[in-house]
């Protein structure tokens, strides 16, 4: 399975506001800045993780993004949904019944074989992500990144 680029950035922005202070807030400009993105894509990014409520967004001069809940409440599953939808990236076309080697109807009642595979492999997937936290990644960083990362973007 690949994911976009932008699973990898918002998979580090999360973690990055989860080291940050409660309540303390950093702008979408700041979070590009710090990872040297393209900063009107990975606010567009930002924003559909305010939508899907995992960020809380707020306005003016002081306003930015910050977790919308306790990292301990945040899945990678639910981060990673939130921008690349839950959608399977498997599709099966039926195609063992095209063709030369084409099977009949009748012996194609059953889910293929390879389909079902493949929706268990996804299905293991999102049970990985969805059992851990940003609390969990927190967890294993070095002890010294969230100083350092608050240091850097609110100077705390």
């Amino acid at each position: 399975m690949k994911l976009p680029v932008s699973t990898e950035w918002v998979l580090h922005c999360a973690t990055t506001l989860a080291q940050l202070e409660p309540r303390a807030t950093v702008s979408a400009a700041q979070l590009a800045d710090y990872y040297d993105l393209p900063a009107p894509y990975l606010a567009k990014q930002l924003k559909a993780l305010a939508k899907a409520g995992v960020f809380a967004a707020t306005t003016g001069p002081r306003g930015g993004y910050r977790l919308a809940r306790p990292a301990s409440d945040i899945t990678l599953l639910q981060i990673v949904e939130a921008v690349d939808g839950g959608a399977s990236p498997y599709e099966c076309h039926e195609i063992r019944q095209q063709g030369r080697g084409a099977l009949s109807p009748e012996d194609c009642r059953d889910t293929c074989v390879l389909a079902a595979k493949m929706a268990d492999a996804h299905e293991a997937w999102r049970r990985s992500l969805g059992s851990v936290t940003l609390a969990d990644i927190l967890d294993e960083i070095p002890p010294w990144a969230p100083a350092r990362t608050r240091s850097l973007l609110t100077g705390a």
